[in-house]
């Protein structure tokens, strides 16, 4: 409680009122939440308390008693310092396992002895083949995410992760949405689970203001800019492309305003030092694609910005969801040109939402002026 306290969590979110309690009894949870809902802590605390126990304390340097499974490095670097933060002591240890890094500081924290496992499938699954991490000690098993995890092809691997782990543990799933393949995998690997659903999964959330503009694409950076001088706050910016993201922040970057960008040809350094910088102030713009989209909390993001139109709804959601968490008010602004109208109905269609819509016209100056469509 004092960790808790000292990180200013003081009332449970609905999604942590919800899981908690059955995940301290020890049954299993099957969780839909919208991201920004205080998931990762839902799971935290049941851990926590689980290696307080006495026969936790027991079985201490046997093996690690907690698995934490997630789809992206990002997503299991923020879950493993949301730990360090509310543990009670660095008694309680946990390994990063995950790709894109040095292996030799995440093997040397294995071989020490850690309580808790912190994983992406791929790198732990390697792991495994190599014999340099052992799961016959899990108690509790955590899938973050699991509807991403699937979506990246992450299933045969999962199933041979849980292959390996006691018959007897907990699990605790979390996915945004309860379609498809989610089913089978909470069919397979949970026993008679608590259920809870909080709020709606498949559309924006209700604080987050959303507007579509009309604009040529070559008047975007133009509306980006002008977005920029007329509203407060940080901005992510999502783009289609690699080229693209490298693209637009360079033009910001170059009309004075402090921007960085994160895509899948960014070093893992380069990805955590942009996180940093605007997660910190230093960049008031992250210009991301899509690898960006899910799993990366950066506390109060005050506009996003579709610079390019998502490809399918559910990407639609994935990124607004970066605003307005947990209960902050939020702006979410799509760009569109004269081409796209039909696409940005049809988001609206699947997701039952209305945007404000607004229409760009270029003044003489060469800024953009806008109006309501």
């Amino acid at each position: 409680m004092a960790r808790l306290n000292a990180n200013k969590f003081e009332t449970p979110t609905p999604v942590q009122a919800g899981a908690i309690p059955p995940a301290l009894e020890g049954r299993d949870v099957l969780a839909t939440a919208q991201t920004g809902t205080g998931k990762t802590l839902s799971f935290l605390i049941p851990i926590i308390e689980m290696l307080q126990k006495p026969d936790s304390q027991r079985m201490e340097g046997l093996g690690a008693q907690a698995l934490i499974v997630l789809p992206t490095r990002e997503l299991a670097m923020q879950v493993e310092q949301a730990f360090k933060a509310v543990r009670p002591s660095p008694v309680y240890s946990a390994a990063l396992v995950v790709g894109g890094m040095n292996e030799r500081p995440q093997i040397e924290a294995i071989r020490r002895g850690v309580r808790v496992i912190v994983a992406t499938p791929g790198r732990l699954e390697d792991y495994l083949k190599r014999r340099l991490v052992r799961l016959d000690r899990i108690k509790i098993l955590v899938l973050d995410e699991v509807d991403r995890m699937l979506d990246m092809g992450f299933e045969p691997a999962i199933r041979r992760i849980v292959s390996m782990i006691p018959a007897d543990h907990q699990t605790l799933c979390y996915s945004a949405t309860l379609e498809g393949k989610i089913k089978d995998v909470a069919r397979n690997y949970l026993h008679d689970p608590v259920r809870i659903a909080i709020g709606s999964v498949t559309k924006p959330a209700e604080n987050v203001e959303l507007r579509a503009f009309s604009v040529d694409a070559d008047k975007k950076q133009e509306l980006l800019e002008h977005l920029l001088h007329s509203e407060k706050g940080s901005f992510l910016v999502f783009v289609r492309t690699k080229h693209g993201a490298d693209r637009v922040a360079r033009r910001l970057t170059r009309s004075g305003h402090a921007a960085t960008q994160i895509h899948g040809d960014r070093s893992q350094a380069q990805r955590s030092q942009a996180l940093r910088n605007f997660s910190e102030g230093r960049h008031r713009v992250l210009v991301a694609t899509d690898v960006a989209a899910r799993g990366i909390d950066v506390a109060n993001v005050a506009h996003v910005v579709n610079y390019d139109l998502p490809k399918v709804a559910e990407d639609f959601v994935h990124r607004v969801g970066r605003t307005g968490r947990a209960s902050a008010r939020g702006v979410a602004s799509t760009f569109a040109g004269p081409a796209e109208r039909g696409d940005l109905r049809k988001i609206e269609r699947a997701l039952s939402i209305q945007m404000r819509h607004f229409r760009v016209r270029s003044t003489n100056a060469g800024e953009a002026r806008v109006n309501a469509a």
